[in-house]
């Protein structure tokens, strides 16, 4: 039941709340047009409320934009140089100090929240496209390409191109025997050494490798017209394993070298020949050549250009193996056999016969070199 005179429950009424004065409870309308508001609607007023996070959300942040581009724009300054072949310009001054500056605007976008974003995509591209990474990259990729001309002057470059050697003398290439004549004169060497070595002592022969013919170094940077030569191997197929019966060989090969103008035979295996006694022993296995698993000697054509090696390889002085694999490791690519007694011809600064025309015409850009 309800007193409508005093607008309250009188019975009946248990455990349900009292019903809003009339006109309702002091404040309502306030609330309600808060709640109006919130939602987007006309107050009562007629004013529409429009939250002012909402405005702050929309629109870019100025701090992390500039981070970005800064970021982007130096990432490809770092690249292009790198493909110019500047290594050390990346590395300069003003590098360092914009990379600095970059990280100086990236960390403050980083603290702002709406710049958050943007800072964290500059902070990943300036992890990958820095001066310490790309430096270390374009370093080298102007090794392997040898990149260097957005680097060097006028001058280095004209030195890069010299034709001769520094510090040879060009007459010496000109008037010594060519490439061609020191081949031939190679294969010549090797094929009486080993008739010499097959009618004396039965030996047949086995050739491996291939003839190399690379460029010299010219001293400036750049790669000569002169070149190096080094000839085929040829390798016994019987082993050479008695002291005696080596000095033997070595012995009929310099015979050979005398007869055609070159010097005698001179060991490099020995202790007395100006090596200390622990290279000796690491190059041939011992001090002693009773123990050696390796005998090298050497003849030259001095002051010719060439040089002729003989070795004799044995494996029976190899206690701990480690030389027959490395002569295993030679076999399988050059297919020469793994122990006997070896022959090799070597030339440096020669020049090949079809240059020798271009070789002088271009020394006379170079006078006093």
């Amino acid at each position: 039941m309800v007193d409508h005179q005093r607008s309250r429950y009188v019975g009946g009424s248990e455990g349900a709340p009292p019903l809003p004065p009339v006109g309702g409870y002091a404040g309502a309308a306030r609330a309600r047009g808060g709640l109006d508001a919130a939602a987007g609607l006309p107050t009562a007023s007629g004013v529409t409320y429009t939250d002012p996070a909402a405005v702050r959300k929309t629109g870019v942040n100025a701090v992390g934009l500039a981070a970005i581009s800064a970021t982007a724009v130096f990432a490809v300054i770092l690249l292009l140089l790198m493909l110019a072949g500047g290594t050390d310009a990346l590395y300069g001054v003003t590098l360092l100090v914009l990379q600095l500056a970059i990280v100086g605007v990236i960390v403050a976008a980083l603290l702002t929240r709406r710049g958050r974003m943007l800072g964290a995509i500059a902070l990943a591209v300036s992890l990958v496209c820095n001066v310490a990474t790309v430096g270390a990259v374009g370093a080298l990729y102007s090794s392997a390409t040898q990149a260097y001309g957005g680097t060097k002057s006028e001058q280095q470059r004209h030195e890069e191109a010299y034709p001769g050697v520094k510090d040879y003398s060009p007459d010496e290439a000109l008037n010594g025997p060519s490439l061609d004549e020191v081949q031939a004169e190679g294969d010549a060497l090797m094929t009486a050494i080993r008739a010499r070595l097959s009618d004396r002592y039965g030996y047949t022969w086995v050739q491996s490798g291939t003839v190399d013919v690379s460029p010299e170094r010219n001293g400036y940077g750049g790669e000569s017209m002169l070149r190096r030569y080094t000839s085929t191997a040829w390798t016994t197929e019987q082993p050479v394993q008695d002291d005696a019966r080596k000095r033997e060989v070595m012995q009929a090969i310099g015979e050979v070298l005398l007869e055609r103008g070159l010097s005698d035979l001179y060991p490099l295996n020995e202790i007395d020949t100006g090596i200390s006694p622990d290279m000796v022993a690491k190059l041939y296995g011992s001090t002693e050549p009773s123990r050696q698993h390796t005998w090298e000697y050497y003849g030259d054509t001095y002051p010719g250009p060439m040089r002729f090696y003989a070795y004799a390889y044995d494996l029976s002085n190899d206690p701990t193996g480690e030389f027959r694999l490395q002569r295993e490791a030679i076999a399988a690519q050059t297919g020469e056999p793994l122990e006997g007694i070896q022959l090799i011809a070597f030339a440096r600064r020669v020049l090949p016969e079809a240059d020798r025309a271009e070789f002088e015409q271009r020394l006379q850009d170079y006078p006093g070199f």
